[in-house]
């Protein structure tokens, strides 16, 4: 399973698409989409279709924090219709990781990416952030750094999200309350790729014997769906405390190891289907204002939506929400 690129990842793609764009002509039918507008739309649709099922679903987009402004400047008119439908926001390399795991990111993109996660706070959407750290100090540093401004924090040891990790021993501010709401969590834990683990109910106990107030996982492990079942179990803490499952969506990227992958797409893919990631084999653009894409996602009873509903899990953290930079680096425009 692939886990997403780092935010200097996406500079240096950003680069390579401004490079190559020098010598092809860009799709005319891009050029007058509104990629930011169309980001949102999906968004609300997402959150608008499982309330219908569960009024209390939570939506949590990951990274992108520039849409929940008109114009994608912190102090900028706030979108009112987008701000609405979400309950947090993901926000990666906030102190570490932007350029390299385990180095700190420097001190102008950590005051951009902060200045739109306070509007974010002030407005009653929590911030949730993921360092890539693993040295102990900072560690410590990330932690300490994130509560100084009120976002609940991980400390990732690896990008994969692959391991529980061994250090602190236990959460950050680890409590036995309830936790109903993400602004009940204290911490969180971001485990996406569950390869280490040797089959799924060692995965599942593993997960059920931690301390975190919000779980961030995926609704597979390898080919096997998590049943009701499966996510039910893991929506109580050891300490026996209430806590939250949210499920990792990716809805900016379509991935050749889900089910919804058909094999003739790779030599003959559908026209909202763009090119591989360089950084993450298996990882595709998508034109995600596309209705087959989005029916995909949110469609009906045999989207991954529903899949997700199912199973139980209290909402979605929707990854690749930043897709719109790609296509504005592409097309050289924004809204």
């Amino acid at each position: 399973m692939s886990v997403k690129r780092s935010a200097f990842d996406s500079l240096l793609l950003c680069l390579l698409v401004t490079i190559s764009c020098d010598n092809r002509s860009v799709d005319p039918d891009l050029m007058n989409v509104k990629f930011r507008s169309e980001m949102r739309s999906f968004v609300r649709r997402i959150a608008e279709t499982a309330r219908i099922t569960d009024p209390d679903f939570l939506v949590v987009p990951q990274n992108g924090q520039e849409l929940i402004t008109r114009n994608g400047e912190p102090d900028g008119p706030l979108m009112d219709d987008y701000v609405s439908v979400i309950d947090g926001a993901g926000r990666e390399d906030l102190f570490y990781g932007y350029l390299a795991d385990n180095l700190p990111t420097p001190v102008n993109e950590t005051a951009y990416m902060v200045a739109f996660c306070d509007v974010c706070e002030q407005n009653g959407v929590e911030v949730l952030t993921t360092d890539y750290c693993s040295t102990h100090t900072r560690m410590d540093d990330s932690y300490a750094q994130n509560e100084s401004r009120g976002y609940i924090s991980f400390s990732a040891p690896r990008r994969d999200l692959d391991v529980i990790p061994d250090y602190p021993s236990g959460p950050f501010h680890v409590n036995n309350n309830e936790v109903s709401t993400l602004q009940d969590a204290r911490n969180f834990i971001y485990l996406i790729d569950p390869g280490q683990f040797t089959a799924k109910t060692d995965f599942l106990i593993s997960l059920s014997d931690t301390d975190y107030d919000l779980l961030i996982i995926d609704l597979f492990f390898g080919a096997d769906v998590l049943t009701s079942d499966d996510v039910a179990g893991l929506k109580t803490k050891k300490n026996g405390g209430g806590r939250l499952v949210l499920c990792y969506l990716s809805i900016g990227e379509a991935e050749d190891y889900r089910y919804y992958w058909q094999a003739g797409w790779s030599s003959n893919p559908p026209d909202w289907l763009g090119e591989e990631n360089p950084d993450w084999e298996g990882n595709y653009k998508v034109r995600y204002w596309s209705d087959p894409w989005q029916n995909i996602v949110c469609g009906d009873s045999t989207s991954y939506l529903q899949r997700v509903l199912e199973a139980g899990f209290d909402g979605v953290y929707l990854d690749l929400i930043d897709a719109f930079e790609y296509f504005e680096e592409l097309t050289n425009g924004s809204d």
